[in-house]
């Protein structure tokens, strides 16, 4: 399983979800590479804050023959994630082709649904020559029971690409495990943030689960 973490917009948290995607699979017994794709280099600096022994590798792998050179890498890990670059340019591309599957994080907020369309057509774009390549929205830093929290993924229908049921809403602990190197469940394994990475983490193993048994 491959799954990359795009939008064209940046501060979305694609960094958060992709540690904390990759962190949850390896509480699942999986064996997982985090490939840090975005020349920032987030994923990177992250992996250098943390002070406990690692729970997987970071690769930095921010060039545009990613999807050349992630195949031999990948072949030794049960899953990959790829924490990819912002903007639609060739490092974007890259990692939409290395993908079997890209999630494009979104904030409850009109700027981050109108920036999706061009990770949108990006992905059609790969389709043309990835077929089996899906795509799929999570709703990032939702605030709870305010409208525009409730009504983000009817906003996102006219895309025509799945939103994801899990979602995750605004809370400190996200930043706070973050500047430590930590993922949510080690920094706060009891608490509401956990629950919503763990339940993002089935849904989308199980979303390969099916696919890989159509």
């Amino acid at each position: 399983m491959i799954v990359g973490v795009l939008n064209q917009k940046g501060g979305v948290g694609k960094t958060t979800i992709a540690v904390n995607l990759a962190a949850g699979l390896v509480a699942r017994g999986a064996r997982v590479l985090l490939v840090d794709a975005d020349p920032q280099g987030s994923a990177l600096a992250w992996s250098s804050a943390r002070e406990r022994d690692p729970l997987f590798p970071v690769v930095g792998m921010a060039k545009p023959t990613l999807h050349r050179d992630l195949p031999s890498l990948a072949a030794a890990y049960d899953a990959v994630v790829i924490d990819g670059a912002p903007r639609a340019n060739e490092l974007a591309r890259a990692a939409i082709l290395a993908s079997e599957t890209v999630l494009i994080p979104v904030q409850p907020s009109p700027y981050d649904i109108w920036a999706a369309r061009e990770t949108v057509e990006l992905i059609r774009e790969a389709q043309i020559y990835k077929e089996t390549l899906t795509g799929a929205f999570v709703i990032n830093r939702k605030i709870a029971n305010t409208a525009i929290g409730r009504d983000v993924a009817g906003a996102l229908e006219p895309f025509e690409m799945p939103v994801l049921d899990a979602a995750l809403c605004q809370r400190v602990v996200y930043a706070e495990s973050a500047a430590q190197g930590l993922s949510v469940a080690e920094a706060a394994p009891a608490s509401e943030a956990a629950r919503e990475i763990a339940a993002l983490v089935e849904e989308i193993a199980s979303r390969h689960a099916r696919r890989d048994a159509a």
